[in-house]
């Protein structure tokens, strides 16, 4: 599922007569370009052979909106664009100034990982475990996008034949032991630094761990690779 945690704004803002919009329901110049946001939102983080598909939704039937010469369509912070969502509207030239929100539909059809049979917890995932083929992924969180098979992951539930595949489903790989010494990176603006630091608990993908380094200092640090992390700022 994708977030944004900024606003997002239309590059051309609407323009709408100066009479009510509320009771009327929505526009379709204001349908045209919400479902453009939407679509443009959407597609941010998604390979470009992926079909989107927005159906916008009406206003609340019991707005009364002022009238409004100027009105500019937005994503709200930290709103999800898949599945069901929502889109702001705002009045940015006006003698009264409001926002609203409109309900959007958002499906997603990209190429993904599938299960080519059914598959038990616990699976070690081989080539012919999956197939690279299009689904819609707007109906799941955390989909496998990339196009590399994640060959030798281990299932960490079970996978119908034709399901798509998903983060949740792989189970957390473990570079390193509590006790394991391992490479500590550092980078910043024009600089990258490496040492040797200790392990003081499992290196689990995507969690932080607790690393020693020299003087003693305890660090946060992010697992990447085997017996390697990057310092946490």
């Amino acid at each position: 599922m994708l977030r944004w945690p900024c606003l997002l704004v239309a590059a051309l803002a609407l323009v709408a007569p100066p009479s009510s919009a509320g009771a009327q329901g929505l526009p379709g110049d204001w349908s045209q370009r919400v479902g453009l946001l939407a679509e443009q939102a959407a597609r941010a983080a998604l390979p470009a052979e992926a079909q989107v598909q927005v159906e916008v939704g009406a206003l609340d039937a019991r707005l009364r909106l002022a009238p409004c010469a100027q009105v500019q369509p937005f994503v709200p912070p930290g709103q999800a664009l898949w599945g069901r969502a929502r889109l702001g509207l705002r009045c940015v030239q006006g003698a009264v100034r409001w926002s609203v929100t409109v309900p959007v539909q958002v499906r997603v059809i990209a190429p993904t990982w599938v299960a080519a049979q059914p598959l038990p917890a616990g699976t070690v995932i081989a080539a012919e475990h999956l197939r690279w083929a299009p689904a819609e992924v707007s109906a799941d969180s955390a989909p496998v996008l990339g196009s590399v098979a994640p060959v030798g992951r281990t299932l960490a539930r079970a996978l119908d034949a034709g399901e798509v595949l998903r983060q949740p489903h792989l189970k957390a790989r473990q570079w390193f032991a509590a006790g394991d010494t391992v490479q500590v990176n550092w980078q910043g603006q024009g600089f990258a630094i490496s040492a040797e630091g200790q392990a003081l608990g499992p290196g689990l993908d995507g969690q932080p761990v607790r690393v020693r380094v020299q003087g003693g200092r305890i660090i946060q640090a992010t697992p990447v690779a085997e017996r390697r992390v990057e310092a946490m700022s």
